[in-house]
């Protein structure tokens, strides 16, 4: 086997990106907790659906409302903290652009109001 045949197997089995690293360390989807529902079939064909196993989720719709804020503001901090926040000078180049285009597109629906104001005063009057 070439060496370069090699290298292009073991680049294939390995796993790329954030997401697959994210996931293998959170380790906390449903899909790997099991909590799947089965089919069940009876002795006359027919189909019926168990429920998953395990606890009732919580925040269903009955509770605490209360312990439902509460977890959901935890639940809001944690998602805030993987967010990749930009540094102030990224902050500062992405005001200016939204700054500069605001004022480019104010600009130009003014000139096209006033253009079409000019016509309708120059054909009616």
């Amino acid at each position: 086997m070439d060496v370069s045949d090699d290298d292009d197997t073991r680049a294939v089995s390995r796993p790329t990106g954030k997401r697959s690293s994210r996931r293998a360390r959170s380790g906390s989807s449903d899909h790997e907790t099991g909590s799947v529902a089965t089919i069940d079939r009876d002795g006359a064909g027919s189909r019926k659906t168990s429920k998953p196993s395990g606890k009732k989720k919580a925040g269903s719709g009955t509770g605490n409302p209360f312990k439902r804020l509460v977890k959901f503001l935890k639940e809001v901090v944690q998602e805030l903290r993987k967010v990749i926040w930009p540094n102030r000078k990224q902050m500062v180049t992405y005001t200016t652009v939204v700054l500069v285009f605001v004022i480019f597109t104010v600009a130009f629906i003014g000139l096209l109001d006033l253009a079409f104001i000019k016509g309708v005063n120059w054909l009616f009057g």
